[in-house]
Formats: C-alpha cells, structure tokens, sequence
C-alpha cells in the first residue's frame, strides 16, 4: 500500500457561534491542507497523478473557502466540522478501484490542526 500526499494552503475567515472566547469574534486563518490518498499503482508507475489529485481538491474544496467567510457553508466552522465537510466533498472523488482517501489534515496554525482518517469509525 502506498500513500501519496499533497498540501495545500487557503485563507478565510470564520467565528464560532456560542462559543466563549476569541473565536467567537471574526478571525482569519491560512489554513493549510494536507490530502492523503492509499492505494496501489497503476501501470504507469502511480496510485494517482498529483496533478490530478490537485485538480480535484481545487474544484471541490479551495474555490468554495478560499477568501470565503465559512460560516456560510459551515454552520458551526471549528476546525473539526471543517475537516469533516472537506472530507465529505473529497470522499466520492477519490474512491477507485485501486485508491482511496485515506486522511486528511487540516492545520489552522502550524501548531493546531485536525486530522480525520479513514479507520475512524465515523467517517
């Protein structure tokens, strides 16, 4: 099996509804996305072609929260609910007979981020 990531990086803003601390103010982050992919190769050497795997990950996930105000797309935009709708739009897109989406990770600063994966039982 073999796993094949690639990152990403988009900017938005958000505030967390009901909830008591700076979050609940109008904040932006770059958040950066690392999308994994397991699988085997194909005859060309490849579990996918990166350059695919970017075009999918633009088409459904970057050109709807990039420079977006995501609490209108998310109702409540923590970072898990984040991972959680990216995770839904990715899914079906990067199922095949040899590969799957294996994980994500969704950093809101270099230090915090959200990793949701396939074995996880709600996914």
């Amino acid at each position: 099996m073999f796993y094949v990531s690639k990152e990403f990086t988009f900017d938005a803003a958000h505030n967390l509804v009901k909830y008591h601390g700076k979050c609940e103010n109008l904040h932006g982050h770059t958040y950066k996305l690392v999308v994994t992919v397991a699988g085997e190769k194909n005859e060309e050497g490849m579990v996918i072609d990166f350059l695919e795997l970017k075009k999918i990950v633009q088409e459904n996930v970057l050109n709807i929260l990039d420079h977006a105000y995501i609490n209108k797309i998310i109702k409540q935009p923590s970072a898990e609910n984040i991972a959680e709708w990216i995770w839904e739009k990715l899914s079906k897109k990067l199922s095949s007979d040899r590969f799957f989406l294996y994980e994500i990770k969704l950093y809101e600063t270099p230090t915090s981020y959200v990793t949701l994966r396939k074995d996880d039982k709600h996914v």
